[in-house]
């Protein structure tokens, strides 16, 4: 559903991402973690094509982001650094028109209202709500229209503890419908819950994966992190 090939992209100052190569299959949940800074953001920007590569092709379900259908496109649910809402509009107002952008039957937004435990908030405007519960928002507009490729940005930020399970239990079952799923976290121990892969990045590169069912990963991150920085030192004053 997502691939990205070799794929580039050089910020002024020298920052960016260079040679990232990773494919999400149906029914997988994938998961990026890094430091601060480390490039995951600007991985979930290119994927979206909200960033143009300087080199190197992403795909979404086969074809090249320049030649992406627009029903391909319908079927695309994505939350990146902040969540898809006019402030200004209640919280049913906001589903409804996230509905409408991919063609969704209308139904859906009673049904996400009632999953992330909305409905008393529905006929508030979006702007003054908390940001615990703005993120519950944009992650139902992100999730409710039963899409087939996921893309999550930190999607627990901000998240209360029954929230992060009903996300917990959304992309489960996503998944197991067959939906890829690309999320970004910094929590280790959550996205091992439930990621089938965990990929590393650090410095703008894909640098190997962790075992989520491995133990201590807290440690086997910043081991490989501390490993990969040595590295890279050591090459710059060879």
């Amino acid at each position: 559903m997502l691939e990205l090939d070799d794929v580039s992209r050089t910020f002024r100052g020298g920052a960016g991402v260079t040679g990232l190569a990773l494919r999400v299959e149906p029914g997988e949940i994938v998961a990026l973690v890094g430091l601060n800074g480390a490039g995951k953001t600007t991985l979930m920007r290119l994927a979206l094509g909200m960033l143009r590569p300087d080199r190197g092709v992403v795909r979404i379900a086969g074809a090249p982001l320049p030649r992406v259908p627009r029903t391909a496109w319908r079927r695309v649910g994505q939350l990146v650094e902040v969540p898809l809402a006019y402030r200004e509009l209640t919280v049913r107002q906001n589903l409804r028109l996230a509905a409408d952008l991919h063609a969704a039957d209308p139904g859906c937004v009673a049904e996400a209202l009632a999953t992330w435990r909305l409905d008393t908030l529905a006929g508030r405007r979006t702007g003054r709500l908390s940001l615990g519960n703005r993120q519950r928002v944009g992650l139902a507009a992100a999730l409710q229209h039963d899409p087939t490729l996921v893309i999550l940005d930190e999607p627990s930020n901000s998240l209360d503890p029954a929230a992060v399970l009903i996300l917990r239990d959304v992309l489960r079952r996503r998944a197991a419908a067959g939906t890829a799923v690309l999320v970004s976290s910094h929590h280790l121990d959550e996205v091992a819950r439930i990621a089938d892969r965990i990929l590393l990045i650090n410095g703008g590169r894909l640098i190997g994966e962790l075992d989520p069912s491995g133990s201590e990963l807290e440690r086997a991150f910043f081991d490989r992190i501390h490993a990969d920085d040595q590295h890279r030192t050591d090459g710059d004053q060879a």
